[in-house]
């Protein structure tokens, strides 16, 4: 794990989070600059850059980002009423730390993405 990843370090504990979730291969945790009632970070716990390269390699653990985005859902109460799960890949998709991470948003209807 690359130590000066940040989320790398809040999965070894070495920075603080909300957690509200978490399991063998995730942890869940409240976006310090939530854009929605809910927004929830879902991080894989092992370090691939996004999506894609965690899909080449674990693909299973991506898996398990999905189960874990819907526990969090059903958790804050937003099952029932829709939430949106969103990967930003690369710079030009707004991605600021390179780590394979979903958010979780929901409490309010979304407007659609430009």
């Amino acid at each position: 794990m690359p130590m000066d990843c940040l989320f790398c370090r809040i999965a070894a504990r070495e920075i603080p989070a909300t957690v509200v979730h978490e399991t063998d291969t995730t942890l869940a945790f409240r976006d310090i600059s939530p854009q929605a009632p809910t927004h929830v970070v879902v991080i894989a716990k092992r370090h691939d850059t996004d999506a894609v390269a965690l899909a080449k390699a674990a693909p299973g653990v991506l898996d398990d980002l999905f189960l874990t985005a819907g526990e969090v859902a059903k958790a804050e109460g937003i099952d029932d009423s829709g939430y949106r799960l969103l990967f930003n890949t690369g710079p030009d998709a707004g991605q600021t730390v390179f780590h394979a991470h979903l958010h979780v948003l929901g409490g309010r209807p979304l407007g659609a993405l430009a």
